[in-house]
């Protein structure tokens, strides 16, 4: 079975071959941000990637919630399919 970190380097490796920015988001005051920002000729995609089949956990649900009420993008993805979708690579 594929596991997360396994689809979040692939993404990574191929986003940045298309041209993203892409950036680890560690934020040691606050919990349950997702794990990469990618940023490409004006546009801000957030990813919390997980395992597949697998869901965030409630507080990441939460912090998810809260971002796209400011406007933002952000996907939850399982697989690296899903990942390419979400950044249109």
């Amino acid at each position: 079975m594929i596991r997360e970190k396994d689809i979040e380097k692939k993404v990574v490796d191929l986003a940045k071959k298309a041209g993203w920015l892409v950036f680890k988001w560690v934020s040691p005051s606050v919990r349950g941000v997702p794990d990469r920002i990618f940023i490409k000729d004006g546009t801000v995609v957030f990813i919390e990637f997980k395992a597949p089949g697998k869901k965030p956990t409630q507080l990441q649900a939460h912090t998810i919630k809260k971002l796209r009420e400011h406007f933002m993008v952000v996907h939850v993805c399982d697989s690296v399919e899903s990942a390419v979708d979400a950044l249109d690579l």
